[in-house]
């Protein structure tokens, strides 16, 4: 039985291989006799799943060895908090706003540092992005942060800067929520990056944070304990007892991603190769239409969420209650922006793009 295609921008739909390996071990884990969500966190059961699942993370997504990877609670929004505890000692950090995400994260830093807005594209309704070296480093700053990729506002860097060639000495911070896994990262311009797991990686509660060691022990004095990343690193994520359904979840679709193959390719380089086609299929039809329209500047489109709009838009609610029946779900757009919106991540296989392009077409014809 076909399922159907679920465009959700988070929670996002998850592999059916991954749905299914979970559905198999829900009463009974590997013969222990318990669901992994009745185990004891510091259980040789448990232990084996993390473990694996660090160890499966840090092949894949190719995380050098003076990087922790660390499992935390409370999504980006906490990480918006927490890292400025963590790495900003109280001084300036840079922002760099591209969209809804990143201008949150520029406000809650206000609390705990003096943040500065080294670059913004809020002129440009979040639609293109400010070149690099056009950015108002500040030559203090304790770090700089940028989102790399606007789930609300389809704005996607392609290519991490390079803040050593822009005259900064400060580690980047990214927020990588939302496109994490569906591309290699650039570890070497990179100090740390966070981001939830319920795009790309799993069911929502745990939080990925990839930090290098360097940036460990220098927390605020008010940073609570549970969110210290130097101990939660020391403590091997187990501080406080971790989100574990959702980490044996992440660790169960850290496995499918390594079987993915494209050819010659293999896991993330697969995905890569696979997300660049689904993109490139809607984004062309998109482009070719008069009846459909994204606003987004070509050389910064997401792969991820692909915003769009009618040209018309009295006939919005026509179009989502017809995707519907065509079992092509959540296309709706983020309220504070309107139109639709289709996310693309890993588990959305390019026969979904296809339906969804093929609906398209239909309904344009019909509405001529």
């Amino acid at each position: 039985m076909q399922r159907p295609y679920n465009f959700s921008a988070g929670p996002a739909a998850m592999p059916v291989e991954v749905l299914q390996q979970a559905a198999a071990d829900m009463l009974d884990w590997h013969g222990s006799g318990m669901s992994v969500m009745e185990m004891s966190h510091r259980g040789k059961e448990f232990m084996s799943i993390i473990e694996a699942a660090e160890g499966d993370l840090r092949e894949l997504l190719a995380v050098p060895p003076n990087f922790r990877i660390l499992f935390m609670q409370g999504g980006g929004l906490a990480e918006n908090a927490i890292v400025p505890l963590n790495l900003s000692r109280g001084g300036v950090v840079d922002f760099v706003v591209t969209g809804s995400w990143s201008q949150k994260s520029f406000k809650e830093a206000r609390k705990f540092c003096d943040p500065r807005l080294a670059a913004s594209n809020e002129a440009d309704s979040h639609t293109r992005l400010p070149a690099p070296g056009s950015w108002q480093l500040s030559p203090d700053a304790q770090y700089v942060h940028l989102c790399s990729n606007e789930t609300i506002h389809g704005v996607e860097l392609h290519e991490l800067p390079d803040l050593k060639a822009l005259g900064s000495n400060a580690p980047l911070v990214i927020d990588f929520s939302s496109h994490v896994a569906s591309r290699t990262v650039n570890w070497q311009r990179v100090g740390l990056a966070f981001g939830g797991a319920q795009k790309n990686l799993g069911p929502a509660g745990v939080t990925l944070v990839v930090v290098r060691e360097d940036l460990l022990g220098h927390a605020l004095s008010i940073c609570p304990s549970a969110f210290d990343y130097k101990t939660v690193a020391d403590n091997g994520s187990m501080y406080n007892t971790p989100p574990t359904y959702g980490i044996y979840m992440a660790g169960l679709t850290f496995q499918w991603l390594k079987r993915q193959t494209e050819g010659n390719l293999r896991g993330i380089a697969a995905m890569e190769h696979r997300n660049m086609a689904k993109a490139e299929l809607l984004y062309g039809f998109i482009d070719q239409s008069s009846f459909y329209v994204n606003k987004v500047a070509p050389d910064c489109r997401s792969r991820m969420n692909v915003p769009f709009f009618l040209r018309d838009e009295s006939r919005n609610e026509a179009f989502l209650a017809g995707a519907k029946a065509a079992d092509l779900l959540q296309l709706k757009g983020h309220k504070s922006v309107g139109g639709m919106r289709a996310s693309l991540y890993n588990a959305m296989p390019l026969e979904g793009v296809q339906a969804l392009v093929a609906y398209m077409r239909d309904f344009e014809q019909k509405q001529a």
